[in-house]
């Protein structure tokens, strides 16, 4: 069985430039191994990465020795869910892909959270028919 998507569809990729995901295989992909739960599909934004320097998670500097070269906003990172909701508490939460984002967030951000950061579908899917 495949990976679900919190919409319930094939979990999609994430990125590859830079190559996300705790497997570092380009999706929000998650197990027993991934502690932090790194299942949220984030564009990052300079604000959320500002927050994350702030509580210890600095995702801006490179860290060659792990061949991490530091994300720029507008990348496409897969989070931990806890400082994704951390970030949405504290007002600087960054943009999510439903799509890419691991059904596993669930179980500590709730959808309707999520879908207020949504950048890949609409508020009112109903305006797609017009």
């Amino acid at each position: 069985m495949s990976d679900r998507n919190v919409l319930g569809g094939e979990l999609e990729l994430c990125g590859i430039d830079p190559v996300t995901g705790f497997f570092r295989d380009g999706c929000c992909t998650t197990g027993p191994e991934d502690l932090g739960s790194h299942t949220i599909c984030a564009v990052v934004t300079a604000e959320f990465l500002e927050h994350q320097r702030a509580i210890g998670n600095d995702l801006g500097t490179p860290m060659p020795q792990f061949q991490f070269p530091g994300l720029v906003p507008g990348d496409r990172w897969c989070v931990t869910a806890a400082n994704w909701l951390r970030a949405h508490e504290d007002g600087a939460a960054a943009f999510v892909v439903l799509a890419c984002t691991h059904e596993r967030a669930l179980d500590i951000v709730p959808l309707e959270i999520l879908r207020e950061h949504a950048v890949d579908v609409p508020a009112d899917p109903g305006t797609l028919a017009d």
